[in-house]
């Protein structure tokens, strides 16, 4: 018989920054794609979403911060564009993963109280 219990629990971590925009591992992994890739179409499919919807997400972030965290870029000839972080970007998505380390290193002890109790 195997165990439902999981050995590694995830912590997940959303900064609401506002009361209508928020910042959570859904976008920071969109983002890294986005930079990974190059491409929005092709962070989209790594997600399993549409490509609209997968703008519409950069497009809330680009329009939430001070400044856009991803740029798109001209296409050359008979080729698409493409898409890339901007220094802004890069930084959002740094400080972001620092929230995270910093959150699972604080909550490890509360963590590994709960999972004691865990059927």
């Amino acid at each position: 018989m195997t165990s439902t219990r999981a050995r590694h629990p995830n912590l997940h971590i959303r900064v609401n920054l506002t009361p209508r925009f928020g910042f959570g591992p859904g976008k920071a992994a969109l983002l890294e794609h986005v930079a990974a890739s190059g491409s929005i179409s092709a962070a989209a499919k790594a997600f399993g979403m549409s490509y609209r919807r997968a703008w519409l997400l950069l497009d809330d972030l680009n329009a939430g911060f001070a400044s856009p965290l991803v740029a798109k870029t001209k296409g050359g000839r008979g080729g698409g564009g493409g898409a890339e972080l901007t220094p802004l970007g890069r930084k959002v998505l740094k400080l972001y993963r620092a929230i995270e380390r910093h959150s699972q290193r604080a909550a490890a002890k509360a963590v590994a109280g709960l999972m004691r109790h865990v059927a």
